[in-house]
């Protein structure tokens, strides 16, 4: 079974090198069948391990040993529990159906071998953080998918666009990345090893230790551990405020927009968090800081997708709303519900993205949907695939996103950690807004007169089927994935992988009232979200099909509010302003004054001064004269023996 956990990184890892090395040889098809191949062996690996695990079987153990220092010992290693073997189908999963889609959506791009080697890469990246079973293997893991991430998202390096997206995402993520590594070094420090399962065990007694990070101002070392830990989490699940590369990193190709943002990179924070469940639930204080961080990011991201008109940005800044939830779920030690939406959301996510691929691809790469509308009838497969996916992000009981969503609503209800009113008035909001956005989206892109020119209309046809296949595959989870949230949420799955303070645990109060998913959905039928999600639907509809003169009265008397959130409430350029202006400035008054005062004013140029005045004074007595050099020789002995006598 070893020989099976090493084919799961490795086999995307060949197929990279395969693609990356030798594309040119072999060509595009060859690369792309070998890529998927090697893709599809992980994801048969990862299922049987899976399956493995569901019996009962888990593994934690060293693969080899990369340093010894001292007595600490940095290893590469495998924990294969239920929460990384439920991550490596979902990883390998979305990675393949990506892989197929690739080819219809980048048949074109003169870069395909290079694109298919990246995400082969991506997947490898991925796989190597959710199977560690230390610190130092998932802060490589951790690098590496930002690393890959950084080069997909400035794929099209022709584009200044592209090439601003990638490198603010990767300087974003490095202020994420540096908290994260200062954690990982006082945990280092504190414990005296990267193990989890040492660490883990080690935690509970160093609860009360504290450190002094300012004089008189002690803080505990826990907690200091866990927030800097969530820093990084933050960086990478883009929570507020290190949200802002997300957005812009639409600008690469809607393939690595589904695998980036659907199953892999953003969910790393989250699975981390989860994984650090026995350091989390020692902190209330870190908690509490999760649990409103992700209520502000789950609010306040929603209402910015509501005014998005390009499609990839409203699937963005929903990822972003989403991932607020399952950062909210992990503030109330709800981790195993947040796991849960972390799969359902991997499922429904990736059929939106892929999906407005879809679109866009018939639009000519046309990405506004004010020139869309209409498109139902000549892509039956890509809407009513979209349309699945759109129930069950807004939460419409029965399919994937109801059953994980609500379980997270009502156990942040129940949870009783600071913050948790806050959130759950937030998570409560969201709802509707969710719906609306949604729906939004489904109804200006799908449903009414078509906005397009002529040409683009008469050209107007369905996707192909390496397109609309992974659609239609997709399509299945997101309706069925939510039926498991019994024996993953309320049951004992995550029982080895996660843990839980008896006082914290929210999901057990809940998990008392849980009488079945049909019970659930009928339950549903009488509560707020249920009322508030089909209110956001059907104000989609009035606003967006019926009377679609409405919502230009609404933008004109609501002009600074639509303004504020037209801009994403300034973030953008008041970073802009503080960090890239703070360093021109900074870099403007070195120059002034430490280089051209200092450094050649005073070292360069005043030496030359000080040279140029001794030999002004010095010269005078430099005439040829005899007489002159004897009173300079006189004066100079009275110096000498002036001194030799004092």
């Amino acid at each position: 079974m070893q020989n099976l956990y090493l084919l799961v990184p490795l086999a995307p890892l060949i197929g990279a090198l395969i693609a990356g090395l030798f594309g040119r040889y072999i060509g595009p098809v060859w690369s792309h069948r070998a890529t998927i191949l090697l893709v599809f062996i992980s994801l048969l690996a990862s299922i049987v391990i899976f399956l493995d695990v569901l019996k009962g079987n888990i593994y934690n153990g060293s693969v080899y040993t990369w340093l010894v220092a001292g007595d600490t010992r940095f290893e590469i290693g495998f924990l294969i529990d239920q929460l990384s073997a439920t991550m490596m189908v979902i990883v390998s999963l979305v990675s393949l159906m990506v892989h197929i889609y690739t080819i219809g959506y980048m048949h074109d791009d003169p870069g395909y071998q290079r694109f298919f080697s990246y995400i082969s890469l991506f997947t490898f990246s991925m796989m190597m953080l959710v199977m560690s079973n230390n610190f130092l293997q998932l802060f490589f893991g951790w690098e590496a998918v930002g690393l890959v991430s950084y080069l997909l998202i400035g794929f099209w390096y022709t584009r200044p666009t592209a090439i601003y997206a990638n490198m603010k995402a990767f300087l974003v993520n490095r202020v994420g990345d540096f908290g994260f590594l200062l954690g990982i070094a006082l945990v280092l420090m504190y414990f005296g090893t990267l193990d989890y399962a040492d660490v883990f065990a080690q935690a509970p007694g160093i609860v009360d230790e504290k450190v002094e990070l300012i004089p008189a101002m002690p803080w505990l070392v826990i907690t200091l551990i866990c927030i800097l830990l969530f820093i990084g989490a933050m960086g990478k699940s883009a929570q507020f405020p290190l949200h802002v590369w997300l957005p812009d990193s639409m600008e690469g190709p809607t393939p690595i927009s589904a695998l980036i943002h659907a199953a892999t990179m953003v969910t790393a924070g989250i699975f981390m968090v989860a994984r650090m469940s026995p350091l989390f639930e020692l902190s209330e204080t870190a908690l509490s800081v999760i649990l409103i961080i992700g209520g502000i990011t789950t609010l306040f991201m929603a209402l910015v997708a509501v005014v998005q008109n390009d499609i990839k940005r409203v699937v963005a800044y929903s990822t972003l709303s989403q991932l607020g939830y399952m950062t909210v779920a992990l503030g109330a030690s709800a981790y195993s519900a947040a796991v849960f939406h972390l799969m359902t959301h991997a499922f429904f996510k990736a059929v939106l993205f892929l999906g407005a691929g879809s679109v866009i691809i018939a639009m000519h790469h046309e990405q506004n949907m004010q020139k869309m509308g209409g498109l139902k009838s000549y892509m039956p497969i890509t809407y009513w695939t979209m349309f699945i996916a759109a129930l069950a992000s807004a939460g419409v009981p029965g399919f994937s996103g109801f059953f994980s969503k609500d379980a997270i609503i009502e156990a942040v209800n129940f949870a009783n950690i600071p913050g948790g009113g806050f959130a759950y008035f937030c998570v409560l909001i969201t709802v509707f807004i969710t719906a609306l956005y949604t729906f939004r989206l489904i109804f200006m892109t799908f449903h009414g007169q078509t906005r397009m020119d002529a040409h683009t209309k008469e050209h107007l046809h369905e996707s192909p089927w390496v397109v609309t296949l992974p659609l239609v595959i997709l399509a299945i989870p997101t309706i069925a994935a939510g039926w498991f949230i019994g024996p993953i949420v309320f049951g004992d799955y995550f029982s080895n992988a996660i843990y839980v303070l008896p006082q914290h645990d929210a999901i057990e109060k809940l998990g008392a009232e849980f009488t079945g998913i049909g019970g659930m959905m009928m339950h549903a039928l009488s509560t707020i979200p249920f009322w508030l999600s089909v209110a956001g639907i059907f104000t989609a509809w009035y606003l967006y099909s019926a009377r679609t003169d409405i919502p230009g009265k609404i933008k004109a008397q609501c002009g600074p509010l639509y303004k504020l959130l037209d801009n994403k409430y300034y973030i953008d350029e008041f970073y802009s302003w503080l960090f890239a202006g703070g360093t021109r400035t900074l870099g403007t008054m070195l120059w002034k004054y430490g280089d051209i005062k200092v450094i050649d004013g005073f070292f360069v140029n005043g030496t030359a001064r000080v040279v140029a005045l001794t030999s002004t004074v010095v010269r005078r007595y430099q005439t040829g004269y005899i007489y002159h050099y004897a009173f300079t020789m006189i004066v100079g002995v009275f110096v000498i023996l002036t001194l030799w006598l004092y």
